[in-house]
Parts: C-alpha cells; structure tokens; sequence
C-alpha cells in the first residue's frame, strides 16, 4: 500500500501469479536497465524467473515499476538478483529497500548474489562478502557474494 509520505506500494509474487501486465513491466524494467542503459549484448533470460520458488519483488508507484529484484530458492542457499531501478527513480533507496525485503525472506539461509564489480561496495552493507574470483557476464565485470545465515 502507497500513502502519501511514502508513494510506492511493495508487491511480491511468485510467477504463477504474476498478470501478463505485471510480468511485461518487470520484463521492460529489465531490459531498460540492463540492456538498454549498460549496452548488454543479450536479453538476460536464464529461465529461472518462472521457478516456483522464485519470488518476485517490486515497488510500484502509481502503475509504474520503480524497482525490481527476484529471489531464487537454491535448495541449501538463496540468491538474490535481477537487482533493477527505473532512471527516474534513482537516488531514493529504493534498491535498498527490496534488498532488506529479500534478505529477510532468506532468513536462515546464506544468500549468494553475482555483483556487477563496481557495485561491490553496495552490497557490503547488507552483510555480503567477497566469495571468489572475478569474473565477467554479458560484457560487464562481476564478483560472487555471499551473506552467511542469519
């Protein structure tokens, strides 16, 4: 629910309930950042958006997607990503929010996440280390993470 102080409404589904209209806006939002913005050569479809255990997360504002990310159940572990905001509502922490959203579905489990490198540092602060080398996905420079259980 939205309210004036705050105007976006956290939403959270897993596929099966998505509507085609919720599903395209997660899709669009995606791309817009990923491949639009940082010039991804690929669509990253990698299937595990319709898992499902996969949990989908976004603030809305009014009919628009501000911000997404997804959760995926990796049996023993989670992770997190897909980590998305729209341009226009940069700098409101919107990001961060789904962030302690997610993590908190994760409870007692370690979450692992692919973090663009120069991103590395944001996700220090939700508890996320350095978990191996480098390594670089669709053009772009990458580190793995890892949150121990908490």
């Amino acid at each position: 629910m939205s309210t004036d102080a705050d105007p976006f409404r956290l939403r959270r589904a897993r596929f099966a309930d998505l509507t085609p209209f919720e599903v395209y806006a997660l899709c669009r939002l995606r791309v817009d950042v990923f491949v639009v913005e940082q010039e991804c050569p690929y669509p990253e479809l990698d299937g595990r958006d319709t898992e499902p255990a996969t949990e989908h997360l976004w603030l809305e504002s009014g009919d628009e997607v501000a911000a997404t990310i997804r959760v995926l159940d990796d049996g023993a572990t989670r992770a997190i990503g897909r980590v998305a905001t729209a341009a226009g509502f940069r700098g409101r922490g919107l990001a961060a929010r789904l962030m302690h959203e997610g993590i908190a579905l994760c409870a007692g489990f370690p979450v692992t996440l692919g973090a663009q490198a120069h991103l590395q540092g944001w996700y220090e602060q939700f508890g996320f280390r350095l978990s191996g080398p480098g390594y670089v996905e669709d053009g772009i420079p990458h580190v793995p993470m890892l949150r121990e259980a908490a």
